[in-house]
């Protein structure tokens, strides 16, 4: 009787950390993190490709301002996010 109280069956779910899930919805699937350096990686990917878009076959030059208007707010983003790790807390 006490080891079946000590053991948890198969149909209860396990958790490794304490989290809320009424905080943290994602943790009852199992995931409740952030992937920083993904995010970062991509960021500054995505910024590169929208300057890449620049080569093309339009005319306009409206079409260039929102691509590199777009890759400067992104780089801008990025750079803060730099800035503000470096600093002491």
């Amino acid at each position: 009787m006490a080891g079946t109280q000590l053991e948890p069956s198969s149909s209860d779910p396990m958790t490794a950390a304490h989290v809320d899930t009424a905080e943290v919805p994602s943790a009852a699937w199992g995931w409740s993190g952030e992937a920083p350096k993904t995010f970062r990686f991509f960021g500054w990917f995505f910024a590169a490709f929208l300057l890449t878009m620049i080569i093309g076959n339009h005319t306009g030059r409206v079409e260039d301002w929102w691509l590199v208007g777009s890759a400067a707010l992104l780089v801008v983003i990025l750079v803060r996010d730099i800035v503000i790790r470096r600093k002491p807390r």
